[in-house]
């Protein structure tokens, strides 16, 4: 082989190389983006999560409230109907 013949190889294999760490680097730039979307997504369904969390705990206090609240009404009403019943039967 041809001293010309050998550098035109080894150019063709230089070029070839060069372009697989192209594509390479290419890939990995496509799998950090990938990543780093995915990581925020992460981010915003944590972020959810603990904002429904958060109302959910509001709701729950919310309905404990008007629980005690109805309880109250109940006995109050009771109480009156028991009133009107003893004024009644005298």
């Amino acid at each position: 082989m041809s001293a010309g013949k050998s550098v035109d190889a080894a150019l063709a294999s230089l070029r070839a190389a060069i372009g697989s760490l192209e594509s390479a680097v290419d890939a990995r730039f496509e799998r950090e983006k990938d990543h780093s979307e995915i990581e925020g997504e992460v981010r915003r369904v944590h972020a959810d999560r603990s904002r429904l969390a958060q109302e959910l705990d509001q709701s729950e206090f919310r309905a404990n409230r008007l629980e005690e609240v109805n309880r109250e009404v109940s006995r109050r009403l009771v109480t009156a109907m028991e009133t009107i019943r003893a004024v009644l039967d005298r």
